[in-house]
């Protein structure tokens, strides 16, 4: 993997077949996982805190668009991410793509193969589907993406120790927990809409 103008700010876990190039951040607790490719050749690719990039996802930036992925994100087996931005907290489906220009705001669940077109802009709390997609109902999916988040870093720690069975038993039992008492505390101490 050659060193270009990465920054990685302590992830918990790259896999060896991930590939970087161009200026990529990688930030606290995120993981990359088998056959990732992430390529920024022009603009940058940010990946936030706690995000999980699953196996065989592509992240390109666009013409004009970096790809900005927010903290405790899940974006799931073989999506494509060009040129958009994502806010925290969101899952993106199986197979998705999300094209240049698009925003997805915070807490949202886009579901598998859905695309969006270029310049799609989805609101805060939604769930999006089809092809093209659009918002078919509002959700706040804050707890269930931290949860499933939080349940990936501690899988990433895992297969960064070599463990690849850190899902099943009692100590999986114990971290799933774990990650919905935090989810929950996290969105109980979220600022109300009337505190901005």
């Amino acid at each position: 993997m050659p060193a270009d103008d990465q920054t990685l700010n302590n992830p918990a876990f790259i896999h060896p077949s991930a590939l970087m190039y161009g200026r990529v951040t990688v930030d606290e607790g995120a993981s990359l996982w088998p056959n990732v490719v992430v390529r920024a050749e022009m603009h940058e690719v940010r990946i936030g805190r706690f995000t999980n990039i699953q196996d065989f996802v592509m992240i390109h930036v666009g013409w004009h668009t970096p790809t900005l992925v927010g903290d405790y994100c899940s974006i799931t087996h073989h999506c494509t991410l060009h040129g958009c931005t994502i806010g925290d907290n969101c899952l993106i489906g199986i197979g998705a793509t999300v094209m240049d220009g698009c925003v997805i705001g915070d807490n949202c669940i886009v579901a598998g193969h859905a695309f969006l077109k270029e310049g799609t802009v989805i609101p805060p709390n939604s769930i999006v589907m089809g092809a093209p997609a659009k918002v078919v109902r509002a959700r706040d999916s804050f707890v269930a993406n931290r949860i499933n988040a939080l349940m990936y870093h501690h899988n990433a720690l895992a297969y960064a120790r070599g463990d690849h069975r850190a899902w099943t038993g009692p100590a999986a039992e114990a971290a799933f927990e774990d990650a919905k008492a935090r989810a929950e505390a996290d969105a109980a101490s979220r600022p109300t809409a009337t505190d901005r």
